[in-house]
């Protein structure tokens, strides 16, 4: 990032914070605020913790609020929760001779025991002062107002929280496959989201988060000998050490006593992440003024080896455990590295982080994003990516995903395709093959649907992850190839721009892309998103009329899109043609210049076929390809190309 841009964009985010009832979307969006302090104290021998938790709520809103919401996530790792029985259910279905539950929960909630359970219980919750009435519905807490929250008015929320930390199965717990003690994830009372579509009490049953943007003070007094790492920013490294020392002001001088009280700060987030475990490594780097990346990882040689054990030994190609081991530790030393080498690529091409920190955090069931930081189970460079491209795709715009999966994981997906392929010198020419097929594979199923299903209401784990990863990965790509890659390369970063801290939906981004672009888009989301309706044009037949080429194209599909063929001709040379499709109301420029390029009349989504007249005759053309850069999901692409022998 350059020194001006920085300084503005950071000047920017901390004008944000400056008056107390601010931090609004846009001039007609309203959005809530929150601002939590909590102080919490964790028995570490006995898994258990306690807090206190006092919470500032901006009612944003135009409307009067009668109730609150709250999640209470961990109260799912018990038996015989949603959680467990959806699992299980999804577990008696078989999809390729597959059980189509999460692998890393199958029936395991339905076994554990009293002491492996999760559980958050609250008491004394009071507003402004007086106790109100409140009724836990499993994860989810409702608070009946004794008095209501008045439009553009503040209330005051204090309450008092305990909790057991599970036996880590999804996402958060204690003691992970590989080890680490405490994964402190969905760990404290959440105030759900309100906005224009009103409250959003999402049990948690399997999938993602939507939260309300705000401040967050956390105090976690904890055994001295733990190592954490999370969200926020250490306000007394210099009473901590453990390697935060480096970044301190004053000299390190530890309290007295056999417990530590970290104290963290963080600014305009909707989520607060933390780990602890006590044989920590923490490394840190400097990656530019103002910014600071961090990984914490541990080597449990005992859960390392139980995890090598587990490879199937044709797949350990010839490895041995010490090798295991060691090319594991070499993975989480090399962290920082490589994230400092994608960061200008990501900055550039996706927006700049806006925080001062980031952590690579040891502790997951695979990865999982929260602001500031993911948790990890390893660090190969593909999880490591895309966790970190979460930050902006979920962290910064916090897009409700539990409506709109595929705009954080697909689009996520999208980018950390490209990093990859960056960190790579760019070896792949299209490094998005594999979310197409993957989609395209979906779609010919009987288990397709659409991505405007809610991600907890997916019949299949199959479909979900299909929809949310891999098509809207599609998505993004397939948007490229409507209006062109690089207008779609600066819609990214306008939206990133535009909509960071303001919980963007599809709409928003389908008009600002329009605005962008030049063309009309509502077609795309109303067939793409809204529908399971499949791409495929194919060559009906070509002749020559008057000294002139004739192209017959025919749509066998149920979704219309813009079309682009390449010719070649027998002499070496190659032409293009290009079919607006006649709901864009426009077309995109021509995306390789230096090639002649004839344009078409639109095609009308209601005809079958289409004709376009090209100013070469036909014996002289070799071969002709429907989209040949394969960035439309067409079904059927056996019927794109023609090679001709005359």
């Amino acid at each position: 990032m350059r020194k001006t841009q920085l300084v503005a964009a950071m000047s920017a985010f901390f004008c944000m914070f400056i008056a107390e009832n601010t931090l609004f979307a846009q001039a007609d969006r309203w959005q809530q605020k929150v601002n939590y302090k909590m102080d919490v104290k964790v028995d570490a021998e006995n898994n258990r913790f306690s807090g206190k938790q006092r919470l500032d709520y901006w009612n944003n809103s135009p409307d009067t609020l009668k109730v609150l919401y709250y999640h209470l996530q961990w109260n799912a790792f018990q038996p015989g929760s949603m959680m467990d029985m959806r699992s299980q259910e999804l577990g008696k279905r078989l999809i390729r001779g597959r059980a189509d539950w999460d692998q890393r929960v199958r029936d395991r909630i339905s076994n554990l025991k009293p002491n492996e359970i999760g559980f958050q219980e609250v008491k004394n919750l009071k507003v402004n002062g007086q106790i109100q009435k409140t009724t836990a519905y499993e994860t989810i807490l409702k608070v009946e107002l004794s008095k209501p929250i008045l439009p553009k008015s503040k209330a005051l929320i204090e309450l008092d929280f305990e909790a057991q930390v599970p036996v880590q199965i999804r996402r958060s717990g204690r003691d992970n496959a590989e080890g680490v003690r405490f994964s402190m994830a969905q760990w404290y009372p959440k105030l759900a989201e309100y906005d224009q579509q009103g409250w959003h009490p999402t049990p948690y049953i399997a999938r993602e988060f939507y939260g309300v943007w705000g401040d967050f003070e956390v105090n976690i007094t904890i055994d001295k000998n733990y190592v954490i790492g999370g969200t926020g920013y250490l306000q007394n490294p210099h009473e901590i050490g453990h390697g935060y020392e480096k970044y301190a002001s004053l000299p390190l001088k530890k309290p007295q006593g056999n417990t530590l009280t970290w104290k963290f700060k963080a600014p305009n987030v909707h989520d607060f992440v933390w780990a602890a475990d006590p044989g920590y490594v923490h490394n840190s780097k400097q990656v530019r003024k103002g910014l600071v990346l961090h990984s914490f990882y541990t080597i449990d040689t005992a859960a390392l080896t139980a995890q090598y054990n587990a490879i199937p030994a044709r797949m350990r190609q010839g490895s041995n455990l010490n090798a295991y081991i060691n090319n594991y530790k070499s993975q989480w030393d090399s962290v920082l590295e490589l994230a400092s080498k994608a960061l200008p690529f990501i900055d550039k091409h996706y927006g700049e982080y806006p925080y001062k920190q980031y952590s690579f955090i040891q502790g997951g069931d695979g990865g999982m994003e929260y602001p500031m930081a993911t948790l990890l189970k390893g660090a190969g460079e593909g999880v490591v990516l895309h966790e970190w491209m979460h930050s902006w795709y979920q962290m910064i715009l916090g897009t409700n995903e539990s409506l709109y999966p595929w705009m954080d994981e697909g689009f996520t997906s999208f980018a950390e395709s490209n990093v990859q392929n960056f960190i790579h010198d760019n070896r792949d020419s299209f490094p998005h093959l594999g979310a197409y097929n993957a989609y395209i594979a979906l779609s010919k199923s009987d288990f397709n649907e659409p991505l405007t299903t809610h991600s907890d209401h997916y019949s299949t784990n199959t479909a979900y992850s299909t929809n949310a990863y891999s098509k809207g990965e599609v998505f993004m790509e397939q948007l490229g190839y409507i209006v062109g890659a690089p207008v779609r390369d600066s819609i990214l970063l306008k939206y990133f721009q535009t909509w960071k801290f303001k919980h963007p939906n599809v709409n928003d981004l389908i008009r600002l892309a329009e605005n962008e672009s030049g063309i009309q888009l509502d077609w795309y989301k109303d067939f793409f998103v809204n529908t399971t309706k499949t791409i495929d044009y194919g060559i009906d037949s070509l002749w020559d009329e008057g000294g002139k080429m004739k192209i017959r194209l025919r749509n066998a599909g149920t979704m219309p899109m813009p079309i682009d063929i390449e010719m070649v001709f027998k002499d070496g040379s190659k032409e293009t043609a290009y079919i607006p499709q006649y709901l864009m109301f426009g077309s995109k420029q021509n995306e390789e210049p230096a090639i002649k390029r004839t344009v078409g009349e639109p095609w009308k989504w209601t005809h079958p076929t289409h004709v376009i007249t090209i100013d070469r005759k036909l014996l002289d053309l070799k071969k002709i390809e429907i989209d040949p850069t394969k960035r439309m999901a067409d079904n059927e692409r056996r019927n794109n190309k023609l090679e001709l022998t005359w």
